[in-house]
């Protein structure tokens, strides 16, 4: 339950919206398909709402769900509450300016990233985004995207850019762990002082922020239960009632995935990495005799 309204943002509120009402989908016994069949819903508008997808939701719709759920009073309005923000605020990644570049799948890895107070990443290819430099950034898409136009490309810097202010948030920064293949080191992302550029901001970062850690799986380490690729495993507030969940994204696609099994799989082997790469001053040395080869 969110106690403080006016400090929510409309992600948590969507999130927590969700969750609620799909809670009382299934304490009132009701399957999906009985809910949309009633109300005269597409399958995906049920959906959307309990996953937090839905950018708007309608205190219309709320108020409908609860009395089929046979919610009470309290709950409707706090409910009904949650709606409100979604109407009266909005995301800073929903501003017109960067909807050129916001993907339905990344817009909900966003939500998600701005209300997980836990954000564990594994990346074999770059920086984490999270810790990436403005130089290292554009780069990264000028070579990725090839025949991106600039003004795309500044939209993709500043959302980037705009994202790690989670690490620093005065209250509550974000606890974020990145686990980091040797050759992300190694690889060389734009010219010498990018690269040097780059992995010295993230000796920074880790330095003084206590709430970042940073390790690097070694090439000796040999195979490891990260081959299969990057993965960021989410974890939320106690006030939500939402279990852990696990992001991909590939070329042409981005997914959450919410099961239990997906996401335990992703947190073992998130584990597993952990206790194989060194320990984060290891790591932090590792970084440092990088910054010298480039």
């Amino acid at each position: 339950m969110i106690t403080d309204m006016e400090a929510a943002t409309p992600a948590l509120c969507r999130l927590q919206l969700g969750s609620e009402l799909r809670q009382l989908r299934l304490a009132a016994g009701l399957k999906g398909a009985q809910v949309v069949k009633k109300l005269i819903w597409s399958p995906s508008k049920l959906t959307r709402l309990e996953t937090g997808e839905n950018s708007v939701v309608e205190p219309a719709d709320v108020m409908a769900l609860c009395a089929m759920y046979g919610a009470d009073t309290e709950t409707l309005g706090r409910l009904r509450s949650y709606a409100a923000v979604t109407k009266t605020k909005r995301d800073w990644w929903l501003s017109p300016e960067y909807r050129p570049v916001m993907t339905p799948g990344f817009k909900a890895f966003l939500d998600l990233e701005a209300s997980a107070t836990v954000l564990h990443t594994y990346e074999t290819e770059f920086v984490p985004g999270l810790l990436q430099t403005e130089a290292y950034i554009r780069v990264i898409h000028q070579r990725a995207h090839q025949g991106l136009v600039p003004e795309l490309i500044d939209k993709l810097v500043a959302v980037r850019t705009t994202r790690q202010e989670i690490l620093s948030h005065p209250e509550s920064p974000l606890k974020y762990v990145a686990i980091i293949n040797e050759s992300v080191l190694r690889r060389k992302v734009g010219e010498s002082p990018v690269m040097r550029d780059q992995l010295t901001h993230i000796v920074d970062v880790v330095e003084s922020r206590p709430n970042v850690r940073v390790q690097v799986v070694p090439y000796r380490a040999g195979a490891h239960p990260g081959m299969n690729g990057a993965f960021v495993v989410l974890q939320f507030p106690e006030m939500l009632s939402l279990k852990p969940m696990v992001y991909l994204e590939n070329l042409v696609d981005a997914v959450v995935k919410r099961t239990d099994a997906d996401v335990e799989g992703y947190a073992e082997a998130f584990s597993d990495l952990q206790a194989l790469a060194p320990g984060p001053q290891e790591s932090l040395s590792m970084i440092k005799e990088a910054i010298k080869e480039h």
